[in-house]
């Protein structure tokens, strides 16, 4: 079995993505079942965050290369994107979530 990715270009590879309109260095995948724990495996942390500016959970996963995988837990499944270290920095100051790496803290995981 092979090693779950943990950088962007393993991410890029592993599946299909598609640009999100409007947001250079963002990219999506349709609505998946798999978790981004299921993902990475133990490979790399997630974070767990709540903003008020997502309906849903906010599960980040960065990549020690930079870059990271930002998902939105639904109750029928994940929606995952894809960004570059520019556009993670973005949609995270976007939702009000600190861009610098966390490690532990209330609602981590």
């Amino acid at each position: 079995m092979s090693e779950p990715p943990t950088s962007f270009d393993a991410f890029w590879a592993s599946w299909s993505w598609r640009p999100i309109p409007g947001c250079p260095g963002r990219y999506t995948i349709p609505k998946a079942r798999l978790s981004p724990p299921q993902l990475v495996g133990a490979a790399l942390p997630v974070e767990r965050h709540r903003s008020a500016r997502a309906k849903h959970p906010v599960l980040v996963v960065r990549f020690p290369a930079g870059g990271g995988l930002i998902s939105y837990e639904h109750e029928d499944g994940y929606v995952h994107t894809l960004n570059t270290p520019e556009g993670l920095a973005r949609k995270l100051a976007s939702l009000g979530i600190d861009v610098s790496p966390t490690t532990s803290g209330p609602g981590k995981r």
